[in-house]
């Protein structure tokens, strides 16, 4: 049952039954008095896609590792269908290469689907264990690609391991990064790993995914929110802390870093963005999280 599997992840029943009434598998209609200025871009800053021969295996496999029902089902194709329900014009792709072989064909996939769909910006995979990954990087700057993703959890690496701290080296100021910050189960991810990293290289631009520690989002911000060069996504937050909370990390945090996302297929990006845009932001802060924020940590200008 859906409830069961739900009530196994970091929420007691009651606290997610509460919320119940705020459907993730029910978006409103595209006409919802909720969007935007037809001359603003919305930037989902959380992503993933994956190949139709495989995207129901990767998103099963992503929904047993957070013992959770997901949304999506994973394709460029179900994606874009938010689209028809939600304002949203861009979305930052990728995918996380869980083995060393699947990091250049990963590339491959983002930046034909980017080629395809001039609202993707993609963001190349790499993999700890990857023997050339200069190479890689500059390969993958070829293609388009406009950043990086790691997720130190699923990976089952240090974030701060060497073989990592190399390839922050080969990106600082060139490709930001978006990290997979914080998981109450393991140490990988840990957002004190990640401050190392940033004192290691204070030119690095860092995403620290899902409020800066994901199931422990005081512990991100009681970490990280001092550091430079660092933006944080609202992704697989919002179901856990609900609108108000969210609205006030948001404003710990400083709303001119943080950035809307959805971690589709986990959630439903039309979902996620009426729950974001109704929480009870000011205008202006909402266009800097929908927007520009997004904006300045990939480098890029839409809209």
């Amino acid at each position: 049952m859906r409830r069961e599997r739900r009530c196994s992840t970091i929420r007691s029943c009651a606290m997610l039954a509460e919320r119940s009434t705020r459907s993730r598998f029910a978006p409103r209609r595209r006409n919802s008095t909720t969007r935007r200025s037809a001359s603003m871009a919305v930037i989902d800053a959380h992503a993933h896609i994956y190949p139709d021969k495989i995207a129901s295996r990767a998103v099963d496999a992503v929904g047993d590792f957070y013992l959770i029902d997901m949304f999506g089902e994973g394709t460029v194709e179900h994606l874009l269908s938010a689209q028809q329900h939600a304002p949203i014009t861009h979305f930052i792709v990728h995918s996380v290469a869980t083995t060393p072989g699947s990091v250049e064909s990963i590339n491959n996939f983002i930046a034909e689907q980017c080629r395809q769909h001039p609202e993707f910006i993609g963001f190349m995979a790499m993999h700890q264990d990857y023997p050339e990954p200069e190479k890689e990087i500059e390969r993958a700057i070829g293609l388009g690609l406009k950043g990086m993703k790691l997720h130190p959890d699923t990976q089952h690496v240090n974030m701060a391991a060497p073989r990592l701290m190399n390839v922050y080296e080969m990106i600082e100021g060139r490709l930001p990064i978006v990290i997979h910050t914080g998981d109450y189960r393991y140490d990988y991810s840990h957002p004190r790993r990640l401050m190392n990293v940033l004192k290691t290289f204070p030119d690095l631009v860092v995403d620290a995914a899902h409020f800066g520690c994901w199931s422990r989002y005081e512990v991100g911000y009681d970490i990280l929110h001092n550091a430079d060069n660092l933006f944080v996504d609202a992704s697989s937050s919002q179901f856990f802390l609900g609108q108000r909370r969210t609205v006030e990390l948001a404003r710990m945090w400083g709303t001119d870093r943080i950035m809307f996302g959805s971690d589709y297929p986990m959630w439903s990006p039309a979902a996620e963005y009426d729950q974001f845009v109704t929480a009870g932001f000011s205008e202006d802060e909402l266009e800097n999280m929908l927007w520009h924020n997004a904006e300045r940590f990939a480098g890029v200008k839409v809209g």
